[in-house]
């Protein structure tokens, strides 16, 4: 009974030194862990800043070139050159503090805020409507089609409001 009794203080003995001798190289792995998703995270911002900046350089060229402003026409031609380099210009706005936001660069609220003042404008106004399809068929869930929807009824809730304080129309989202 005392040899199990000693195998078994043994056994015990062997793996508390064990363990004492791999805490540091958990340690030390989960450092190397949390290292790496800072750095994948950090990765994925510079990537979103970078197809941010591609997307301005893009429609900057197609609101200079009405030959290639034809390419993004996706209103059927039923707008004019001019309102469609406006609208371009619209959606390089919107665009940008969608990506502001998902950055983490602007709350939601502030967001909001972004969208109350940009309804103010009637070519914005004409923009957001006019791509009303193309927001229809984003996927429901995503972060952008929320945001969409949540502009969608703020413009609703301007468009109804009996009072010239717009600044104070519709009830600005929680976190």
């Amino acid at each position: 009974m005392r040899a199990v009794a000693s195998a078994g203080v043994g056994l015990a003995a062997g793996a508390a030194v064990t363990l004492a001798a791999q805490r540091p190289a958990l340690k030390s792995l989960r450092a190397r862990i949390e290292h790496l998703e800072h750095a994948s995270q950090a990765q994925h911002q510079t990537n979103f800043a970078h197809q941010q900046r591609l997307h301005w350089e893009l429609l900057s060229k197609a609101m200079d070139d009405p030959d290639l402003a034809e390419v993004l026409d996706a209103y059927d031609g039923t707008v004019s050159p001019r309102t469609q380099r406006q609208f371009l210009f619209a959606n390089a706005l919107y665009t940008n503090a969608l990506c502001y936001y998902r950055m983490g660069n602007m709350t939601r609220e502030e967001f909001f805020g972004f969208a109350r003042s940009m309804l103010q404008n009637p070519i914005f106004r004409e923009y957001w409507y006019a791509t009303r399809p193309h927001r229809a068929t984003l996927i429901d869930t995503s972060e952008e089609a929320k945001l969409g929807r949540m502009v969608d009824d703020l413009l609703v809730q301007l468009e109804e409001a009996d009072i010239d304080e717009w600044w104070v129309v519709g009830e600005p989202p929680s976190e």
